[in-house]
């Protein structure tokens, strides 16, 4: 098991600054995977070129499933596909799961 650094050194300190710029990432991607779903919901409705489903799992892939699922939700977009109601979610969990690894190899939990 790692030692946790100590409030005053300077592994905390750059631990602090990395866990800010992982949120900032996250709320990013998160915010376009659901304008993705939006997007590509209203393009749907007035008969345009739509985004790709691979591009909408990838933006999920990337760290913006929850927006994704959200943006579903919202959007009504995408709940009669099975590989978005199931791959958005255990993609979630997967992310989530990877997340409480790297807090619990950090000392952050």
């Amino acid at each position: 098991m790692m030692m946790r650094p100590g409030p005053s050194s300077a592994g905390a300190l750059i631990l602090r600054k990395m866990i800010k710029y992982v949120l900032i990432y996250l709320a990013a991607i998160n915010i376009i995977a659901f304008l993705m779903m939006g997007t590509d919901k209203l393009k749907a409705i007035k008969g345009r070129w739509r985004i790709s489903e691979k591009a909408l799992f990838t933006s999920a892939l990337l760290g913006g499933s929850l927006g994704a699922m959200l943006g579903m939700r919202v959007f009504h977009h995408k709940t009669l596909h099975k590989s978005f109601t199931i791959g958005m979610p255990l993609i979630f969990i997967a992310q989530l799961a990877l997340a409480y690894w790297i807090m619990t190899r950090t000392g952050q939990l």
